[in-house]
Parts: structure tokens; sequence; C-alpha cells
């Protein structure tokens, strides 16, 4: 494996550092704000809108999307680097359109879907939310209850989905659902297609969540859907579900890199300058340590990034490395935050720094898309079975 990405790369990368340092960091005191007085941490309508107008302008607009569709269909590997720096940012934004529900479904669309769904998608014309989690089923797929029966020409879905995000600007939802209880993870779960505005479907309630974060909980209630709404294969949708759990499970990862990286920075930055006890925070060995510890850990971390966006480049399977960096991460950045809160003292505790905020997204972040346990679990069993 080579170390040195490719000139383009590094070039991608610079102006990715640049977009971060000049558009999204300028925004993020406003989006504290927001949090801070319990309104939200978003981005307005308009704040967004010139965002998007930015990204378009500078070539970052779908840059894993196909190129058929005007993407750049840039490489994992290329893509570690764009997203670090993007977490750098507390600003919610992400460049369009989000790498998961891309990848899964240019994985699995049919020619009508592809130009009813995806091809908007890209353009960012619509916007795709997932729904896979259940009340009660946790991480474990196998658990999943929300059925979907073929009637005639119609399938008709029932059940409850949880922790949703976007569900309310939602255009339509990649829907999970069991087809056959008997096959259940392993050949009775399906994807489909369901427009926001389908009969039968309805949010439940917003779920507020930490940081000034929402998600929403779904109710399928008799929902009839045309033959035409089946995503993929009857029966396979499990795995290209684990592509798109896969990819924002990197996308996360390396979100907490450059969390983890600018905590880091926010620490070395500060502890010279801060006297204790007659001499400067930097002087003392505990600190030292910490910032020692940090750069080895974010090391790590870049390199576990690296080695999994280069073996699903090469088509090999990661299940075992997605699970190692996402948890790796995770813990790595929780860790690293809150060092540089406890170093920044009372000040670290404010809402006035970013480090509040950067604590309430990693803290997100280790239970989203698996918790560290279950991904603990999986690495563990996949070594024990040879």
């Amino acid at each position: 494996m080579d170390f040195e990405l490719p000139e383009e790369y590094r070039m991608l990368e610079e102006l990715v550092a640049n977009f971060v340092a000049d558009h999204l960091l300028p925004l993020e005191p406003e989006v504290l704000a927001r949090e801070a007085v319990g309104v939200g941490a978003y981005i307005t309508a308009e704040e967004r809108e010139a965002l998007d107008a930015t990204s378009r302008e500078l070539g970052l607009w779908g840059l894993d999307a196909p190129e058929s569709m005007g993407g750049m269909d840039l490489p994992a590997i290329a893509l570690v680097a764009v997203n670090e720096h993007v977490g750098k940012s507390m600003v919610p934004y992400v460049l369009p359109p989000d790498s998961p529900n891309l990848r899964m479904l240019d994985a699995t669309v049919n020619d009508e879907q592809r130009s009813r769904y995806l091809e908007p998608y890209v353009r960012g014309e619509t916007v795709s939310a997932i729904a896979i989690s259940e009340p009660g089923a946790g991480s474990d797929p196998a658990a999943m209850k929300t059925s979907a029966v073929l009637r005639g020409d119609e399938w008709v879905l029932n059940g409850r989905k949880i922790w949703i995000s976007k569900a309310d600007i939602a255009d339509h939802f990649i829907t999970m659902a069991v087809t056959d209880k008997a096959q259940g993870a392993r050949g009775g779960i399906s994807a489909f297609l369901v427009d926001s505005d389908t009969p039968g479907l309805s949010v439940a309630r917003k779920i507020p969540m930490l940081g000034g974060n929402a998600t929403y909980e779904l109710e399928l209630s008799d929902c009839r859907l045309p033959a035409s709404a089946l995503l993929g294969e009857e029966g396979k949708g499990f795995a290209p579900m684990q592509l798109r759990l896969s990819t924002r499970r990197l996308e996360m990862a390396t979100w907490c890199i450059g969390i983890a990286q600018r905590a880091l920075d926010m620490l070395v930055e500060y502890a010279p300058q801060r006297e204790t006890f007659g001499s400067a925070l930097s002087d003392k060995q505990t600190v030292q340590n910490w910032i020692a510890e940090a750069e080895t850990d974010i090391h790590a971390a870049r390199l576990m990034a690296w080695h999994t966006a280069w073996k699903l480049d090469r088509g090999d399977s990661v299940r075992r490395e997605i699970s190692m960096l996402k948890a790796h991460a995770t813990e790595m950045a929780w860790r690293i935050v809150d060092r540089s809160m406890q170093g920044f003292g009372a000040m670290g505790m404010t809402k006035e720094l970013p480090l509040q905020q950067m604590a309430n997204e990693v803290r997100l972040m280790r239970i989203y898309d698996g918790p560290t346990e279950i991904h603990k679990w999986v690495v563990a069993r996949d070594i024990l079975r040879g």
C-alpha cells in the first residue's frame, strides 16, 4: 500500500480543508448559539443553500457519485481525508449527496428507480432517509418485525421504525422489512422505496437527542406500495444494507479523526498559554502524556481508516476492519475530546467553545450505526470462527 496519496487527491484534500475553514467554521458560532438556547444545532435554509452553491462551484458535489450522473466516482481512499476535514467543523453539513444512501441506491436500483430516485438525489433535488432500526430490536436485524406482504401487485407494509434522521424533510425512505419470517436475516429481509407522502406512512414523533440533534419514529400502517417499490431483489436486502452501513461507519470514523485532531490542536494551542502554580500547563507531565497519547491514537486511527478504505476499493471484505475502525475511532475521539475539555478547565465546560458539541457528536456516534460493544463482538466472533 502506498501511503502517499496521488496529487489529485492531495489537491482535493486542500480544497476541502479550505472550504471548511472559509465556509463552515465561520458559521459555527451561530450553530453553537442555537444549540445553547435550545432551538437545535442546525443551519438555516439560506445557509444551506449558500453552502450547496459553493460546494457545486468548487466541484465538491457528488464526489463519489457515478460519473454518468455528473459525479466524480472517487474511491473510498480519496474520501478519508475529505471526511476528516469535514469532521473538524460542528456545522451540520455533509458534502452532498450523502454517501451511504447513495452507495446503497446505486448498488440496487433498476432503470426506473435510477431515473425516479437516484438521479434526482445526486442532483440535490431530493432528500433520502433510511429506516432500519425498530423499537426493541436494537442492533439485531434478526429481531426486525416490520413486515412486507405481497398482495396481488402491491406490497403492504406494517410496523414501526425508530432513530431515523431527516424524517422531517425526507422525500423518500429506504425501508427495511421482513418478507420471509422463516429466513430472517439470511434471505428474508427486503428493501423498499417509500415516498414520504405514501398513505399509511406517518411520522409518529420527534425524539430530541444530545447536542440539539433529533431523530424520528415512523409508523407504517397498511402502507401500500406498488410492486415496483421493491429495491433490489426480494429477500436480498441485507447485503446492500450492510454496504450502506459500512459506508456510514467509515464516514463516522473519519469524522471522529477530524474531531479528535481539532480537539488536540486546541489543547496544544492553549496549554502553553495557561499558567497554573507557576508554570505553563504544557509543562505538566500529565498534559504532555495526554498530547503524546492523543497524537499516537489519531495516527493509528488514520492508518486504520486508510487501510480499510484501500481494502474496500479493492473489493475485499472489510467487515472486521470496519467494526475495528468504528469502535476504535469513536472511543479514541471520546477520550481526546474529554481530555481537551479537562485541560481547558471550567472554560471547557462552557457552550462558548465547540468542545462540548464535539463531545455530544462523538457520544452519539459511539451508539449510531452499531454501539462499540456490538462492533467488538463482531470482531471477536469473526476471529473465533477463524
